[in-house]
Order: structure tokens, then C-alpha cells, then sequence
């Protein structure tokens, strides 16, 4: 409990807003204590400037007799009047041995024997007129502050402590969660998810981000376990055809240049499904992302319709530009030719003889650039769509057509590292293969 990071941040916390409270009692303490002392200052000047006029309108017996009647009612100033030598006169303080000005005396023990603050002055006849108030009703206001402050930092230190005790099980037990599921997925269970409670704090929005990396290694799990069984399975036809070739050029005698010219035509065939493999393998892993730069959709789409017009002349089809609305995207120019030139071959491929091929570059609505591959053909059933995309997947009636079946899931490869949506449309006769850019 005490390694818990929460805890620890918490008990900080604790201890500064505790010298918070020290410092604000402190200042309080401070400036509770001048006020006062400034407003019992200002009552002892005020009594004592009184006296001084009641001296100078009635003289001496007038002071005398004001000095007895202040000193008898309750609860007012301690007053006190001196003769020339500090003889005491009348009042409480009468014979408190106190210096001109401000000073702290003590009543006489019959008198309860506090202390006081007195102002002492002297009268024009050298009498000296003495007027005070009660010093513990400061202290005793200090020492009522100090008490509320200490009940005070002892709350927070005791909710500081409980609340900080609080805090780090609750974290801690969302944290032992997010180890829970690590260990299950380190053993092998990759389908565990970190639990969320469904709140907006830091660690719902930790866990919805590893989930989604989880998801993400299982997607990329489950590929790699397609592609070896993909491999296993689709390649295992060309290396038996390439083997039985060999074999038929060792028992053949003579001249075996069409039997070994056979067999390089179909490991080329092998060699070139390995390179499609590996390179969907590295753009799946994001490492062209550095290269992205600014690209021009329409030139690309120029660029790919110029290199295959030929092509598309010899079988008879039809491939040209449509629309061609300023399309700028961020991304590899590179890859994205490829994806658009496996979109384009794709096509030309499968739309048969006579087919028209329009390639465009649009925008949406919502600004997003759009890229499209439109043919006349035959098109793709719509149950078939989204399973072209995986590897090695053909139609059955394309199995005839030369291939591996890897042009479209390297083109869904490129697209998906672009942040980008390509989905295969009816064209009513025929296919749109769109590809939409966030």
C-alpha cells in the first residue's frame, strides 16, 4: 500500500494543504490579534482623552470622581490616578508601578491579578492619569483561534490520511485489473479486455486506449495466423506443380529447356507472391509513415491511367479519366499509385472485353477526398465484397485468370495506412471500388 503512487501523491497533497492551514491560521492569528489590540488601543485613548478634558473642565475632583464611577461599573476599563510622587489617588490601578506611555501591568491580587495594557499620562499638574484594559481577553481570543486551528489541522490530516487510504484502493484495484488482464494476455488469453466503468476519468480513457491497441494485436494476430495458413494453403499448389516439373526434367532425357523454363516461370510466380507478402507485412506495420507528404490524387490517378491505356487498348477496353476535382492528401506518393494501379489492373482483369473504366478523383461533402475505379463488367455479389479483400481469396469465376489474390488486400493495406475507407459499390451494371480519405 505504501509503494501505491496514489497514496503517495495524496499524502503530498495532504501534508501541503495541512501547512496551508497552518500558514492561513498563522496569518489569521496575526491579524486577529492586531485588530484587536488596535481596537482596545483605540478605547483606552478615547477614555483616556476624556479624563484628560474632564481634568481641564473640572479639575482635579472632577477626575477623582469620574475615576470611582468608571471603576465601579462592570466591565469597563481599569483606571487609575497617581499623585506628583506615584502616590496612589483612586482606581484599581492606583498603585500600579507604570511608566509614561504604553506598558503591561499586573492588578493587584485582590484584584484577580491579570495583566493589563495601560496607557499612562500625565496631567498638566504632574498627577498621572492611568487607563488599561483587560490583556487576557486577547490572549484568550488567541488561545481560542489556536484551538479551532489545531481541531482543524487535525481534520485534515485525519481526512487527508482516510481519504488518501480511500483513493489509493480505488485505484489501485483499477490498476490491478489492467495487471490482471496483461498477465491473462502474456498467458496466451487474448481476448481479455481491461474493464471500464463507463466514467470519462484518466483511467477509463487509459483503459479504452489499451483495449483498442489489444484489439489491434489481435486483429494483427489473427492475420499472421491467416497468412501462414494462407501460405501453407495457397502455395502449396505452385511448389507441387514446380516440383512435378522438376521431376518430369529428370526423367525426361534430352532437352529439358521448356521443362526449366516452366519451373522459373513458376517460382518468379512464388518469388512474386512472397514480395506481395511481405510488402502488405510492412505497410500493415506503419513503416512508410514517415515518408508522407503532400500528393496530388488526380496527378497519381493521370500517372496510372497513362501507364495502363496501352493495356486496356489491346483487349479492347476503354480506360479514362472522369472527374477530376483538385484532390490533395497526406500520404506516400509511392503507395498510393500502387493501390490505385492494383484498383485500375483489378478491373481491366476482371470487367472482361469492351469494358469502359473511368478513373475520378472528387470530394464529398464533408471535404473528403475520393478516389473511384468505376467498371461496366460483370461486377462482384455483394456477399463477396468484403471477402475479396483478404489474401488469396478469388472468385470462382477468376480462378482462370492470372494471379494470387493479393492485388486487393494490398490495395485495403495501403488505404487503412492512410486513414482511408476503400469499399466496393454496384455500379448498376458494374463495380465502383471508392476509396474515401478522412
Amino acid at each position: 500500500m505504501f509503494r501505491s503512487t496514489s497514496l503517495r501523491l495524496a499524502a503530498v497533497y495532504t501534508v501541503m494543504f495541512a501547512l496551508g492551514v497552518l500558514a492561513l491560521g498563522a496569518v489569521t492569528l496575526y491579524a486577529t490579534r492586531h485588530a484587536l489590540a488596535a481596537q482596545f488601543d483605540a478605547r483606552v485613548r478615547a477614555e483616556s482623552s476624556a479624563l484628560v478634558q474632564e481634568y481641564r473642565s473640572e479639575g482635579l475632583l472632577g477626575v477623582v470622581q469620574a475615576v470611582h464611577e468608571r471603576d465601579a461599573t462592570r466591565g469597563s476599563l481599569d483606571f487609575g490616578l497617581q499623585g506628583p510622587r506615584g502616590g496612589p489617588i483612586a482606581g484599581r490601578l492606583a498603585s500600579a508601578p507604570a511608566p509614561l506611555g504604553w506598558s503591561v501591568v499586573r492588578r493587584p491580587p485582590g484584584e484577580g491579578g491579570e495583566k493589563v495594557r495601560v496607557l499612562t499620562v500625565a496631567l498638566p499638574d504632574g498627577h498621572r492619569l492611568l487607563v488599561g484594559d483587560d490583556d487576557e481577553k486577547i490572549e484568550a481570543l488567541e488561545r481560542a483561534v489556536m484551538s479551532a486551528f489545531r481541531w482543524a489541522f487535525a481534520g485534515v490530516l485525519l481526512m487527508g490520511v482516510v481519504g488518501g487510504y480511500a483513493l489509493s484502493q480505488g485505484v489501485h484495484r483499477r490498476i490491478a485489473a489492467i495487471n490482471g488482464t496483461a498477465e491473462a494476455i502474456i498467458d496466451g488469453d487474448l481476448a481479455r479486455r481491461i474493464p471500464v466503468r463507463g466514467a470519462t476519468d484518466d483511467l477509463d480513457r487509459l483503459a479504452l486506449t489499451l483495449n483498442r491497441m489489444l484489439d489491434r494485436i489481435s486483429s494483427l494476430m489473427e492475420s499472421l495466423k491467416q497468412v501462414s495458413s494462407d501460405v501453407a494453403h495457397d502455395l502449396r499448389t505452385p511448389l507441387t506443380r514446380l516440383r512435378q516439373r522438376l521431376e518430369r526434367a529428370l526423367a525426361t532425357p534430352g532437352d529439358r529447356t521448356a521443362a526449366l523454363e516452366g519451373a522459373l516461370s513458376d517460382l518468379d510466380s512464388i518469388l512474386e507472391t512472397f514480395a506481395a507478402l511481405l510488402r502488405i507485412a510492412q505497410i500493415e506495420g506503419g513503416a512508410r509513415r514517415a515518408t508522407f507528404r503532400r500528393c496530388d490524387l488526380t496527378q497519381i490517378a493521370v500517372t496510372v491511367v497513362d501507364a495502363f491505356a496501352p493495356s486496356a487498348e489491346d483487349q479492347k477496353q476503354s480506360l479514362v479519366i472522369g472527374a477530376a476535382a483538385a484532390a490533395v492528401v497526406e500520404g506516400d506518393a509511392d503507395l498510393l499509385t500502387q493501390m490505385l494501379a492494383n484498383l485500375v489492373e483489378n478491373a481491366l482483369r476482371h470487367a472482361g472485353a469492351s469494358a469502359h473504366i473511368v478513373v475520378s478523383t472528387t470530394t464529398d461533402g464533408a471535404g473528403r477526398a475520393l478516389l473511384s475505379v468505376r467498371d461496366d463488367g460483370p461486377g462482384i455479389p455483394a456477399g463477396e465484397r468484403r471477402r475479396v479483400f483478404e489474401r488469396f481469396y478469388r472468385l470462382e469465376q477468376s480462378r482462370s485468370t492470372p494471379g494470387n489474390g493479393l492485388g486487393l488486400a494490398l490495395a485495403l493495406a495501403v488505404a487503412r495506412l492512410h486513414g482511408a475507407e476503400i469499399e466496393l459499390l454496384d455500379a448498376a451494371p458494374g463495380l465502383d471500388a471508392r476509396v474515401a480519405f478522412a
